[in-house]
């Protein structure tokens, strides 16, 4: 068994896709003949199998040799999944062969004549199956995948290639379809590039799109039109949604553009059977159109044309097991890659998306205002001034324009009331004009926990003479998170009117076009037959306030979801959002321009280095041990360190959330933040650095996120 390891020295670049990339073991000793721990006999032509097992620890984030007998010749090709028998030292061979260790699963991806490691090799135990699962373009997605976020080979693709199941796999897919007819371009229309997108796509181009959405029910139908003119080109298309319920949106609406049989849909809730036919139809190219949610990143689509990402800000597009890739990312990899159309669509605008504009890479894919105003609804808002002049708002904590907008649009349909989850940590800001309180030094959030003394989140300096930069107050507000009773003070106060909630422990898809009252948290809103009458977005400092860098972004993002169900202006839809007006994300509501919104915070975000201007990575961990990683670690020379600050302890027997540190123990974390162009150093840097402490001293507490999605 041997293993062939990056060179330590040389620099990857993650941003790019590149098949894997291989390094010779020089061997001062005349190489052996692989050998067989059964005594069988090898393969006579290419008897040496190169596995990647499915060990996920950094140090071991490399390919490894072994013999293949005759008998399994035939079987081990490329890509199947194999057994192996992995831990056997140099010290347990016997009699010329290699023996021990413990099996484990492991994919074949290369077949050689010859070793590059000197000493007996142990043999293939097992092919698990003759089913090829991994072919090189797969495999150099991955690698590419591992390398951006500092992690192994192995933890991708696990994310990459789905559980097998041996009844899946012995049921012939059905034949493949011819391509379909060009589809019109139907609602595309309203945009001002919108047909000439379509008509690249059918021609074989690669248009390269951020599209910001008409609010309304068509976004769904519009992507399977794209979808459908990259089919008629003869090629794949992939679109990745963030949850089952946009999913079961866009495959409905590629039945009804393409009809049956042309795509198949990927996500947890067909269960693993289900789901691993469906994998495998793509696998062997019978569909050439996949729909899914953040697994489907990594489909396996033949001659990819078009990939597409619907609502990238959406938390659920970053993936929670190790390395925790981001679906755009991925998406954009494969674009460069593969050489193929890409389209991020929204009916909002991240920052991300602004950055791809801007820098050329993409161009912007926009309705004209015009249409933007027949579609959008009218939005009003109600300030601190108003609700404290609103005797109503300070009785029940609902202002009367909300009243009597709820009022108004139970007589023709439903309404929607957007509350706040609780559990928001409050973000400081000034009290006269609401500029959120930041750093000096590095420009993090400031922070007051159980009223300290204040301090920064990112670098930990104190900040006790802080003034604002805006206008000179010296005073601070941290607004309560409120409106628990919500459900029930509607119900009291419209007792004939149902009221429906759509929340965590159960979310509601659609609702009847009735008069109804629907009370939901941020992106658990039901789709109306119809859309909404009216819509309530109450208590906006909550997201507004949040102790994080996106909180702007995120609150508008959730916003315009929201408001983008009711209907346009010309049909009576009125959107009340409980904010105050003077702010920038509810100033973008107002003017539904989240374009713009984006931009200008792209704009700040480079004067001030924060991404993803710049690359970021969190260390976290143990004091010791984020001290002793970063110690260790050959950081850029341009790299600078914010931190290490404490972490919140996690009480025993309290939630958790992915990433949170063992409950009652104090961690710190540290964030490590480097210019354009060496992100990839930086990936590398503490790629090995980690890799050698797991080396050294087995076991090793310290994580490593490499553009974490909050940051504060």
């Amino acid at each position: 068994m041997s293993s062939e390891k990056e060179n330590p020295g040389e620099t990857a670049e993650p941003e790019q896709l590149a098949l894997i990339r291989e390094t010779v073991r020089q061997a001062k000793v005349p190489r052996a003949k692989p050998r067989t721990w059964r005594g069988a006999a090898l393969a006579k032509e290419l008897p040496v199998a190169r596995v990647v097992v499915n060990k996920g620890s950094l140090h071991l984030d490399q390919f490894f040799d072994y013999a293949v007998p005759e008998e399994l010749d035939e079987a081990a090709q490329p890509g199947v999944r194999v057994r192996v028998r992995f831990g056997a030292g140099a010290h347990q061979v016997k009699n010329g062969r290699r023996e021990g260790g413990r099996l484990i699963d492991g994919f074949l991806v290369e077949r050689r004549a010859t070793s590059d490691y000197s000493g007996p090799l142990a043999a293939l135990a097992d092919v698990v199956s003759p089913e090829p699962v991994l072919g090189p373009d797969l495999l150099g997605l991955a690698r590419a995948v591992a390398d951006r976020y500092a992690g192994s080979l192995a933890d991708v693709l696990q994310l990459a290639v789905p559980p097998r199941s041996a009844r899946a796999e012995g049921r012939p897919s059905a034949r493949a379809l011819p391509p379909p007819a060009v589809p019109e371009p139907g609602s595309w229309a309203r945009y001002e590039r919108g047909p000439a997108f379509l008509d690249s796509l059918a021609r074989g181009g690669t248009p390269r799109a951020v599209w910001n959405a008409l609010p309304g029910p068509h976004w769904a139908e519009e992507i399977a039109r794209a979808v459908g003119a990259t089919l008629a080109s003869g090629r794949g298309a992939l679109v990745v949604v963030p949850d089952g319920r946009a999913a079961g949106r866009v495959d409905a609406a590629l039945t009804s553009v393409l009809g049956e049989g042309r795509h198949a849909l990927l996500t947890a809730d067909a269960g693993p059977e289900k789901r691993y036919a469906q994998w495998l139809a793509v696998r062997r190219g019978v569909v050439r159109a996949v729909v899914g949610t953040r697994a489907a990143m990594f489909a396996p689509v033949r001659d990819l044309g078009l990939v597409v990402i619907w609502d990238d800000g959406d938390g659920s597009h970053s993936e929670p097991h190790a390395p925790q890739p981001h679906a755009r990312e991925v998406l954009l990899l494969r674009a460069a890659h593969d050489r193929c159309a890409f389209l991020l669509g929204s009916t909002g605008c991240t920052v991300e998306a602004a950055q791809l504009v801007e820098s050329g890479w993409a161009k912007a894919l926009l309705a004209g205002r015009e249409q933007v105003r027949r579609a959008a609804p009218l939005i009003r808002t109600v300030g601190d001034g108003e609700l404290a002049r609103d005797e109503a708002a300070r009785a029940a904590r609902l202002p009367s324009l909300a009243w009597q907008t709820v009022r108004e649009g139970l007589k023709t349909g439903p309404v929607l009331v957007q509350v706040p989850r609780r559990g928001y940590v409050p973000r400081l800001a000034c009290e006269r004009c609401r500029t959120p309180a930041r750093c000096r030094h590095c420009a993090g959030p400031l922070e007051a926990p159980e009223q300290q003394e204040l301090h920064c989140g990112w670098c930990g300096r104190g900040a006790a003479d802080w003034h604002c930069a805006e206008c000179g107050s010296h005073r601070l507000r941290a607004q309560v998170v409120g409106a628990r009773r919500t459900a029930e003070e509607l119900g009291r106060a419209f007792p004939a009117v149902p009221v429906r909630t759509s929340g965590r422990d159960h979310i509601l898809d659609t609702v009847p076009g009735r008069p109804a009252l629907v009370v939901c948290t941020p992106g658990a809103e039901p789709v109306a037959e119809g859309g909404y009458a009216a819509a309530l977005l109450l208590d906006g400092w909550a997201m507004l306030g949040r102790p994080d860098l996106r909180a702007g972004e995120e609150a508008l993002r959730r916003w315009i979801d929201a408001a983008s169900l009711v209907r346009g202006q010309p049909e009576g839809g009125t959107v009340v959002v409980v904010a105050e007006p003077t702010l920038r994300p509810v100033q973008a509501l107002v003017r539904w321009d989240p374009v713009g919104h984006a931009q200008r915070e792209l704009a700040e975000r480079a004067e001030l280095g924060f991404p993803p201007v710049s690359r970021m990575a969190a260390v976290t961990g143990p004091p010791e041990a984020v001290e002793g990683l970063l110690a260790s670690a050959g950081l850029p020379a341009d790299a600078e360190v914010l931190g290490p600050v404490p972490l919140p302890v996690v009480r025993p027997g309290g939630p958790r959330r992915p990433g949170d540190p063992p409950p009652g123990e104090q961690w710190e974390r540290a964030l490590v933040r480097v210019p354009p162009g060496s992100g990839a150093a930086l990936a590398t840097a503490l790629k090995q650095a980690r890799a050698a402490r797991m080396t050294r001293g087995g076991g090793d507490p310290v994580r490593i996120r490499v553009d974490p999605p909050d940051i504060g």
